[in-house]
């Protein structure tokens, strides 16, 4: 299994709820397992720079690479992009 993780920031605050709005609509392709786009609940208090975290699961590359081949994400990336100014992204293989 591959586990996609983005962690988002608003350009302008004001933004966040956009942009989690716009990343909600990545729920509606099929090829990802799980799909979970949630607002930072920012416990953590060394770090606040990300609003908004994509937390996907994936059978393997080839779903992944589907997902991000679908018109949905295509569509999604022209909505939030231009609301966002940090985007980090991580994959990785699942132990077991």
């Amino acid at each position: 299994m591959i586990r996609h993780i983005i962690f988002f920031r608003a350009a302008k605050s004001e933004d966040a709820r956009a942009v989690r709005d716009g990343l909600r609509n990545l729920q509606s392709i099929p090829a990802a397992d799980r799909l979970e786009v949630e607002f930072n609940c920012r416990m953590d208090t060394w770090s606040d720079e990300v609003d908004v975290v994509v937390y996907g699961e994936f059978a393997d590359e080839a779903a992944l690479a589907a997902f991000k081949a679908h018109p949905t994400y295509e569509a999604t990336i022209k909505v939030v992009k231009p609301l966002r100014d940090l985007r980090i992204a991580v994959d990785y293989q699942a132990p077991g």
